[in-house]
């Protein structure tokens, strides 16, 4: 009985450590896609691999924020629509996986923003507020988070601009996050790093 519940126990083993290495393989090639420019393989990557890790949030978050800044660049209306729905496809995933997890938050407030992009009009009134309240709550999670203090300093920052205030306070913040960005420490290499170079460009203009 001893020989055969550890013959299990070795399996089971086995089993978790193959599962583990077939989860780093896929996101590290994903990743390396997606930083190949080639989103489309990275998307359809990401796909297969949600499709198995039913509880991690990070292959949808990948999917969402491929989509969400290949829209952000899209001049054509029709192919920002299709990246957005997408995008927010898999983002409502991770609404109801980890609807408190900072990271996740961000990338909503940034599928809404793009949102406002794509219509300024309809969508700014509409969401405006929402976005608003989703890095507020980020915040709350997780000051610290570089994406988090950027993000909202940034989209703060445009809403002054647009309407004529003082951008200095923003200005401060999105120069705290560079600072926060070089320290940060993602809780494994597939966690979200991204923001740094896009911090800089805006603490850049804020000159």
């Amino acid at each position: 009985m001893v020989k055969l519940v550890t013959t299990v126990a070795l399996v089971l083993v086995s089993f978790v450590a193959s599962a583990q290495t077939q989860f780093e393989k896929g996101m590290g090639s994903a990743l390396k896609l997606w930083g190949e420019g080639k989103n489309t393989e990275a998307i359809a990557q990401f796909e297969r691999i949600a499709s198995v890790e039913k509880t991690n949030w990070l292959p949808n978050y990948y999917i969402a924020a491929i989509n969400t800044f290949q829209a952000f660049g899209e001049k054509d209306k029709t192919k920002m629509k299709t990246l957005l729905e997408a995008a927010q496809k898999a983002q409502d995933e991770n609404n109801t996986l980890a609807s408190e997890n900072a990271e996740v938050l961000v990338m909503q407030a940034m599928i809404h923003t793009a949102w406002i992009v794509y219509d300024p009009m309809t969508n700014g009134q509409k969401l405006y507020g929402d976005v608003l309240f989703l890095y507020g709550k980020a915040e709350k999670i997780a000051p610290e988070n570089p994406r988090v203090v950027f993000n909202k300093a940034s989209f703060e920052k445009g809403g002054a601009e647009y309407f004529g205030g003082d951008t200095a306070p923003m200005c401060e913040k999105i120069k705290a996050s560079i600072n926060l960005f070089a320290n940060f420490k993602p809780e494994t290499p597939f966690h979200p790093t991204w923001g740094i170079e896009r911090a800089k460009q805006e603490a850049e203009s804020c000159k």
